[in-house]
């Protein structure tokens, strides 16, 4: 009855398509979370009876399912913002959504040509579920990387969420990958009865450790909770570099800053200052007596310009402290287009796009120390940062509390800031750490060490958002051990299929 789905052809292909459109339901703002098994569950049946080249061009179907559904938003950021027309912005998100899919075109290949043990339905899931990690960690690294929709991030709300700090989202995904691929192989598995119970045990293990490890605390407080104030300016992203509205806006954080309470911590967002620092030494010295006046560390974010190890000036998307705070933080993970213009000789000049404000940033260096603010270490991220989980687990393992801040506005009113929100989400509960999340225009929020939000700021609206954060000590397993025990172990399943397939093909 199923033969349909396995076989060559476009019914397969459409269905492979579909399952990678249902995906993002899996995920922030629907949370469906059963979705993610479902829809790995389903690429993994159809690409079981397929040659390389046509494993390809399905698993090529799902990933353009997936991110055509999942990042539309980019269509937002290009033609809105980007001054492309809509017909260009439709081709250039179709190339970047079609781009993105050979991720998974790439991982369906591997499996049909090396990978795949249809003979050893337990030792086939397992390997699949390494497979597709490594996928995941691949798409997250490869030309700067775009680690957006990874699966283990629809169980944020579900009852794999306990993993996250034993092993970070890495450990969720694999479970979901494992869990799908078993869940289709039980059949197959059921004529051998130690084998069959064998794949029940795995399949429901990780599901039962998850739901055992929910609300299980892996850090203790270092100290009295800290009194937070997160402004939220919500101006709109076709003023923000406005030199006519340079003015306003200063005078909008000062004046919310000015009529805010009296607080420990005072977050500003991403470029709330949208004028290099040299040039704002006033206002910011106004500001530094402000906060030192009220015994508050300001934290704010601001374009920067000074020399690089090579002694070349070079702009910095930065962020600083004054007050009670000391430091400056410059990024390190840049958003291709919108911070740098990769190949920007060819590309500078064609379209708008290509000459945004701002799209000339250096990346700062590496081994950064965290900001101070109260005597406590604050692990900064700016944006696009918040995303990477090993790089986000660097700097969290090094600090008492996160903080992150964005200008999300490049979203517009599409479902990009809620998916940015969920992984910042992930990346306090990996991190046993309270986060302060301060956004442009939302979702400003403060996140709990369990990756729950615990006071939100609406969207789209102007305000000022008060809350708690407590500094934690300790590490999760995940911050100690980070992906290298789990990618020991795909290495050696993936070895252990490679090694199986040949000699099955030998004797």
């Amino acid at each position: 009855m199923l033969h349909w789905m396995t076989r060559p052809g476009w019914p397969g292909n459409l269905l492979a398509l579909l399952a990678g459109a249902i995906s993002p339901l899996a995920f922030a703002p629907f949370d469906i979370w059963p979705l993610a098994v479902l829809s790995i569950g389903l690429l993994y049946l159809v690409l079981r009876e397929l040659r390389p080249a046509q494993a390809a061009l399905r698993g090529w179907c799902y990933g353009f399912g997936t991110f055509a559904a999942g990042t539309s938003w980019v269509y937002v950021s290009i033609h809105d913002y980007g001054a492309a027309s809509p017909a260009l912005a439709s081709l250039l998100t179709l190339g970047f959504v079609a781009g993105l899919g050979l991720f998974f075109a790439l991982m369906s290949a591997v499996w049909a040509r090396w990978v795949r043990r249809s003979e050893a339905p337990l030792a086939d899931a397992l390997a699949f579920a390494a497979l597709w990690l490594l996928q995941e960690v691949f798409r997250g690294w490869f030309l700067t990387g775009f680690p957006w929709l990874y699966a283990g991030y629809s169980q944020l709300s579900g009852p794999l969420a306990g993993l996250a700090p034993v092993g970070g989202v890495w450990l969720i995904s694999f479970v979901l990958a494992l869990s799908a691929a078993l869940i289709v192989n039980l059949e197959a598995l059921r004529p051998h009865r130690s084998r069959y119970f064998a794949g029940l045990a795995l399949l429901l293990a990780p599901w039962l450790a998850g739901l055992a490890l929910q609300d299980r605390a892996w850090t203790q407080p270092a100290g009295k909770p800290l009194t937070v104030a997160a402004v939220q300016g919500n101006v709109e992203q076709n003023m923000k570099w406005d030199p006519q509205q340079l003015n306003a806006q200063l005078a909008l954080y000062r004046d919310l800053s000015f009529s805010a309470r009296q607080v420990d911590l005072l977050v500003w967002p991403e470029t709330a200052i949208p004028v290099l620092r040299d040039m704002a030494q006033g206002y910011i010295g106004v500001m530094d007596r402000f906060a030192r006046d009220r015994q508050s560390a300001l934290i704010t974010g601001v374009p920067l310009r000074q020399a690089n190890d090579a002694g070349e000036l070079r702009y910095y998307n930065a962020i600083i402290g004054i007050g009670d705070s000391q430091g400056t933080y410059l990024k390190q993970k840049l958003v291709p287009f919108g911070e740098y213009v990769p190949l920007q000789d060819m590309l500078r000049g064609l379209i708008a796009f290509f000459d945004l404000p701002m799209s000339d940033f250096a990346r700062g260096p590496a081994n950064q120390s965290p900001l101070l603010a109260k005597g406590y270490r604050i692990a900064p991220f700016i944006c696009y940062e918040v995303v990477y989980p090993e790089f986000a687990a660097t700097l969290a393992a090094d600090s008492d509390i996160l903080l992150t801040v964005s200008n999300d506005a490049w979203f517009g009113r599409s479902i990009g800031p809620l998916q940015h929100l969920q992984m910042a989400q992930m990346r306090a509960l990996e991190s046993g750490r309270w986060m302060i999340r301060a956004t442009n225009n939302g979702v400003t929020v403060v996140i709990d060490p369990y990756g729950r939000v615990q006071q939100w700021l609406p969207q789209f609206e102007q305000g000022v958002l008060y809350g708690e954060a407590t500094p934690m000590q300790g590490l999760t397993p995940y911050l100690q051990w980070r992906i290298w025990p789990l990618a020991l172990l795909c290495a050696l399943l993936l070895g252990w299929a490679l090694l199986a397939g040949r000699m099955a093909k030998t004797l």
